[in-house]
């Protein structure tokens, strides 16, 4: 008689549980908008949610320990003239979002750490390249002020977030809309799926496809992938027979897949949110009121079902939480940020252990929030693993950096010295003109720095008298 093996591994009880009514957010107008971004993104410090505006597009930025009904007067982020589609927190700076809009642009934003008590309406930088609406944005999970957004118009462009310059454009690789890009975890590739059914591996600094598989799935809904630690491609799909599918792929290989499982008939588009350190990757269907978890290793069949969460609401968005902002002293090893109609709600997934010591096993170094490679390094060819950090005492969010933009200005580029021109009477006039107005700009331009370092100083004695308070 065969006895049936067991898999061994440390994740096959993996328990998801709703955070109490207490620590959910309440009386939050979540987006209507149509479309298949996760509408939410958390970091150690803030929970940041797209919501209904009126006359424009808006999200909002609440402190994580700011649980409870939300007051429908506080502050939003407005600044874009159509709704935003996408938001995505700065991987080395917790007080940096950049959000993607209907309007074509990229707007980037400092969040201070008091709760403001107007509107934020004035982005650090403003990205304008794109010609039809931007809706998904990455920022580079290893260089700083790296940001990647894809638009309607099927161009993905490369920011410097710094100096406001695109440092790469790829606008000849998809021939219809991108559906989802992905970094790999050193920056070096992208993985991108489009609505031409294409599944392809980019490099972007060489500007071009690596490799490339049609139809990874067959069906003609959304697709979306993401690297694995093993550089493996994980997507999801539907069959031609529109069921929901998910797949394991080898980029040296693009004939076979790795794995390929068929899942159900709903229609949702998979999101799929996937954690390196444990290779566990967590399905959150649009409209689905279940959260699927899979662990991908190096044994058949690869992709290894583990558990679902079930709850009775379905899911409006979702956000996933860095591993640097769960709680190690309670096993946490996953949280995820889930959107109703009006509310979001925290579900934790924890992996039960009696001990009340530090589980090494379930807790590697991490990424921490320190970048490795400055945007101007990584754009030479340079290519570094993520700055780890460890969470064995927990990890604490460092104090409000500021993001310093340094645009190049025209107006400080003088003309070359040439043989002097014999004036005309227009020249003669003209003259003074531009020499009083490059004056005037001149003065401006201090009393603005002035002002800046003014609002500044301010800002750091709020945050001083509410870190005295708390």
């Amino acid at each position: 008689m065969s006895r049936r093996v067991v898999r061994q591994s440390k994740f096959r009880h993996v328990f998801g549980q709703a955070a109490k009514a207490d620590q959910a957010y309440e009386d939050i107008r979540v987006s209507k908008v149509t479309w298949d971004s996760s509408f939410c993104a958390v970091n150690p410090k803030f929970l940041a949610i797209i919501v209904e505006a009126g006359g424009g597009g808006a999200f909002i930025v609440l402190p994580l320990a700011k649980t409870g009904r939300v007051d429908k007067n506080h502050p939003l982020v407005t600044g874009h003239t159509g709704p935003v589609l996408d938001i995505d927190w700065c991987p080395h700076n917790d007080n940096v979002i950049a959000s993607a809009s209907d309007d074509t642009t990229v707007m980037v934003w400092q969040i201070p750490d008091y709760t403001p008590v107007r509107n934020i309406t004035e982005p650090i930088i403003t990205l304008e390249g794109h010609s039809k609406r931007v809706g998904i944005l990455s920022w580079h999970p290893t260089a700083r002020n790296v940001l990647l957004s894809a638009g309607g118009d099927n161009v993905i462009l490369i920011w410097n977030v710094g100096t406001g310059e695109v440092l790469l454009s790829l606008d000849n690789m998809h021939p219809d809309v991108i559906h989802s890009v992905c970094w790999n975890n050193i920056g070096s590739l992208l993985a991108t799926t489009c609505k031409d059914k294409t599944l392809r591996i980019i490099d972007p600094r060489k500007g071009q496809v690596v490799a490339e598989r049609f139809a990874a799935h067959e069906g003609m809904r959304p697709m979306r992938a993401v690297f694995t630690r093993q550089g493996h491609i994980f997507t999801t799909g539907f069959t031609r027979m529109s069921q929901r599918e998910l797949g394991l792929w080898d980029p040296n290989n693009f004939e076979e897949p790795v794995a390929l499982q068929e899942m159900d008939t709903s229609n949702g588009v998979l999101l799929p949110f996937y954690d390196s350190d444990s290779s566990i990757v967590y399905l959150c269907g649009k409209g689905d009121s279940s959260i699927r978890y899979f662990e991908i290793t190096d044994e058949p069949p690869f992709v290894h079902y583990l558990n679902t969460f079930s709850s009775k609401e379905p899911q409006r968005g979702m956000g996933f939480m860095p591993k640097r902002g769960l709680d190690v002293s309670k096993c946490e090893i996953a949280r995820f940020y889930k959107l109703h109609e009006r509310k979001c709600e925290p579900i934790i997934m924890t992996v039960p252990r009696k001990s009340d010591l530090f589980q090494d096993d379930l807790y590697p170094d991490t990424p921490g929030p320190e970048a490795a490679l400055e945007a101007e390094e990584w754009l030479s060819g340079q290519d570094a693993e993520p700055v780890l950090i460890s969470l064995r005492d927990g990890y604490v969010p460092a104090k409000n950096r500021e993001l310093r933009v340094t645009k190049r200005n025209i107006l400080d580029v003088r003309p070359p010295a040439g043989p002097r021109r014999s004036q005309s009477a227009s020249d003669a006039l003209s003259s003074p003109t531009l020499e009083t107005l490059l004056e005037e700009i001149k003065g401006l331009r201090a009393q603005v720095q002035a002002q800046e370092q003014r609002i500044t100083a301010l800002e750091n004695m709020l945050c001083e008298l509410v870190d005295g308070t708390d």
